[in-house]
């Protein structure tokens, strides 16, 4: 049966730049039929395969026939899949002069480290690894990290909720925060309890939040118990149709090409850091350089401390 294409946008001419196509997305993924659906979430989490890649690659990839590519573009505007493809593809152009030339080196890259044996995974790896980070570099904002951090920094009490392979960073984000001496509380899945613990969020309170596909339920439930609260959100994700996005205060949206066995933290930890350092220059405003202390360095500077002697 063919997919309905009742038109959903009503502009006169399809959206030319890519956050324009994504909020257009964004806007009207209710409406759109669950193939389509599919296809929105699948180009907004994967852009870089979507600027690179054929049509019946990208279709595979996405698990429905090219033609339904071509008619989810139609729906937007755009006279086929090729015509919206540009505009992916000039993101990254625009984000990344030289464009072409990296998609060329990048292909060569994985295509040698594929001949290297064991070794060859981890430089297919490493080249993934340094796309992604500069995909973090061009989604940041200034403004962004501005707001979480001013929205760290007055909370009474941070609480932190990731699961599934989001933990190690939720787990990392503790620490950073607690060492910059915030009172931090972490909804651990352990006893049954983070659900319960949520709970006791309020206004004043701030919840950071980490999900990536495939977004673990209870860090969901829990964003929409500081929702209920009124508790501002740092959403971490990887897709503005993540479900953690509609009540995301701040959303950090890093999209992430699939791999075989796993998908890489580097751009997370990477992002986990930079808003613990924008917290600390909000904390220090008179340092050159803000800095977070570490365990060891506080236990030498403790040690060094003169003990006071009885009289």
């Amino acid at each position: 049966m063919p997919e309905k294409s009742g038109s959903v946008s009503e502009q006169k001419s399809p959206p030319d730049h890519y956050e324009q196509i994504v909020n257009e997305i964004t806007n009207q993924y209710e409406k759109l039929s669950e193939r389509y659906k599919q296809v929105a979430r699948y180009v907004t989490q994967n852009p870089n395969n979507v600027a690179m890649e054929s049509v019946n690659s990208v279709a595979a990839k996405c698990g429905v026939h090219p033609s339904v590519l071509v008619r989810f573009a139609q729906v937007f505007g755009y006279s086929g899949f090729k015509q919206m493809q540009t505009v992916f593809q000039s993101r990254l152009a625009t984000a990344a002069p030289g464009f072409d030339e990296r998609v060329k080196a990048l292909k060569t890259d994985i295509r040698k480290s594929r001949e290297q044996g064991i070794v060859g995974f981890m430089h297919d790896l490493v080249v993934r690894d340094i796309a992604t980070l500069q995909e973090l570099l061009n989604s940041v904002t200034e403004e962004n990290l501005q707001r979480a951090a001013t929205l760290l920094k007055d909370a009474n009490t941070i609480y932190i909720a990731g699961q599934l392979r989001s933990e190690s960073i939720a787990i990392f984000l503790r620490y950073l925060l607690t060492m910059l001496k915030q009172r931090v509380v972490l909804l651990d899945p352990a006893g049954g309890l983070a659900p319960e613990m949520a709970r006791t969020m309020g206004p004043d309170d701030v919840l950071l939040a980490i999900a990536f596909r495939h977004y673990a339920k209870e860090t969901i439930s829990i964003a929409d118990i500081a929702s209920q609260a009124g508790a501002p959100i740092v959403g971490i994700t990887d897709s503005p149709l993540s479900p953690l996005a509609k009540d995301s205060t701040v959303l950090f949206s890093i999209p992430e090409d699939e791999y075989s066995f796993s998908r890489s933290l580097a751009a997370p930890m990477c992002l986990s850091q930079s808003i613990a350092i924008a917290l600390a220059s909000l904390l220090q405003p008179d340092e050159e350089a803000p800095r977070i202390a570490t365990v060891t360095g506080n236990e030498r500077r403790r040690a060094r401390r003169p003990r006071e002697t009885k009289s």
